[in-house]
């Protein structure tokens, strides 16, 4: 309960970026940005498909981004270990094309308390200068007090996991 209260705190106080934010009817909404990358797609897809490498330690329930896996393959879980053999699944696969898309569907943190459905959908594509990383996360669902609150902090974790994403990637 108080790591879950730390998350929310988190997610909620992280700025938001250059991301795109649409809202959705009052039912949801739709965070989306594309990024430059100068590094070549099998780069970027080889950490991509592995969040320990790149999503933040202050958007875990463990604290430690090394407790973070990704089963690649239809169906596969993208869970998180956590002390005495608990776990949590963040979001599954979908969707599978390896160095070009993507596709989770899970509820990410706080919306994991409501009845929030989301889909984070990654496309990479090579460019003269490396590789266009776009992505969109649609949610959609109930959540209290009100799931388009969470828009903007939900735009701001992404914005900072994908920017990680990028540094990391484009480190020699």
């Amino acid at each position: 309960m108080v790591r879950q209260a730390i998350l929310t705190a988190a997610l909620l106080s992280a700025a938001p970026a250059s991301a795109d934010i649409v809202p959705a009817n009052g039912a949801g909404f739709v965070v989306s940005d594309r990024l430059l990358v100068a590094a070549p797609p099998a780069k970027v897809w080889a950490i991509l498909v592995q969040p320990a490498r790149w999503w933040g330690k202050n958007h875990t329930y463990s604290g430690s981004s090394a407790n973070l896996t990704l089963d690649l393959r239809a169906g596969g879980c993208w869970c998180e270990r956590l002390a005495d053999g608990g776990s949590v699944e963040h979001m599954r696969v979908v969707l599978l094309k390896p160095n070009e898309t993507l596709r989770l569907v899970g509820a990410l943190g706080p919306l994991q308390e409501g009845a929030v459905t989301g889909t984070l959908t990654v496309e990479l594509k090579a460019d003269t200068n490396g590789t266009q990383l776009s992505y969109s996360y649609v949610a959609g669902g109930y959540l209290r007090p009100s799931l388009d609150a969470m828009a903007v902090p939900v735009q701001g974790v992404l914005s900072e996991q994908f920017a990680h994403l990028k540094a990391t990637a484009e480190a020699k």
